[in-house]
């Protein structure tokens, strides 16, 4: 299968969220509840099981964290950078910043096991709990900064981080899991990813990006050309597998995270802005996903 027919089940559910809001009574406050349902309890119960079931070995830590914690830190000072710029509205940076180093986990999972099997599935989990961490400290700190807010209390609140750091935890003391719960967060998780997809659709919008088109055209270059860019050179340089190559450049291509907008919103951020900067990595992410995968391919 082609790489753009392995990335299409994937955005046919993004597809299939916009139509359904837009176009059927299922509107707005139906998705409302549903993001929080994904945010808040969904998603962290996929997340903890995916990393608390796959183990960890020192080996996978050195080459394909490393190179997944590069490709993050580089967006991460990328993106703060780009706040020192003369002209650029501190609310709007503050808000938009994190869309140039997060990323769609629901796309991450569905895409990692049609890309490498069961091992991509693992690598994905090993990349989330070393990356999901610094990728939440890196979009709340501004946030919180900029709105006056705690910032170590809205870091113990994120319920991303508690899930993967306690996913992490269970991991390394090898916390085994009675088969009952195991088989419900199975099932939970696959209620988890359909839906988070079909969220994103919902929530696609292009809205506010008028009020900072250059700031938005710098972030979403930073997610979709630098760091697919940085990541196809790091996997080639250190010559890791090809299944691992292809893991740590989809990773690197793809869309920001939708949860970025539920951030936003709740510390006091430009909701609007910021679901323009998603409608718009989205939209990016079905072209810049295959022809990533292509230039990694051809490189190679």
């Amino acid at each position: 299968m082609s790489d753009l027919l392995i990335l299409l089940p994937d955005f046919v559910l993004i597809a299939l969220g916009y139509l359904i809001c837009r176009h059927t009574a299922l509107g707005r406050p139906v998705w409302d509840a549903v993001e929080r349902l994904v945010y808040y309890l969904l998603f962290p119960l996929l997340l903890f099981h995916a990393i608390a079931r796959n183990p960890l070995h020192p080996g996978d830590l050195l080459a394909l964290g490393a190179s997944g914690l590069a490709v993050v830190a580089c967006g991460i000072a990328l993106a703060w950078a780009l706040g020192r710029l003369p002209g650029v509205n501190a609310r709007l940076h503050a808000s938009g910043a994190q869309c140039a180093f997060r990323f769609n986990s629901y796309v991450a999972l569905a895409l990692s096991e049609r890309l490498a099997g069961a091992p991509g599935l693992a690598w994905v989990a090993l990349l989330m709990s070393l990356c999901v961490p610094l990728c939440n400290v890196a979009a709340v700190w501004p946030l919180a900064r900029q709105g006056g807010h705690g910032y170590l209390k809205e870091l113990l609140r994120n319920p991303l981080i508690v899930a993967t750091l306690s996913g992490l935890l269970a991991n390394l003391i090898g916390l085994q899991l009675p088969a009952l719960a195991s088989i419900t967060l199975s099932r939970i998780g696959g209620a988890a990813l359909p839906l988070g997809l079909m969220a994103v659709g919902a929530g696609l919008r292009l809205g506010a990006l008028g009020e900072a088109p250059r700031l938005a055209l710098g972030l979403l270059a930073i997610r979709h050309a630098v760091l697919p860019l940085l990541a196809i050179t790091l996997v080639v340089g250190m010559k890791l597998p090809p299944a691992q190559q292809a893991v740590i450049v989809a990773f690197a291509a793809l869309p920001t995270s939708s949860s970025a907008y539920v951030l936003a919103v709740r510390m006091g951020g430009s909701g609007a802005y910021v679901a323009g900067l998603v409608t718009v990595s989205t939209l990016l992410a079905a072209l810049g996903l295959p022809l990533a995968l292509a230039g990694l391919a051809a490189w190679r």
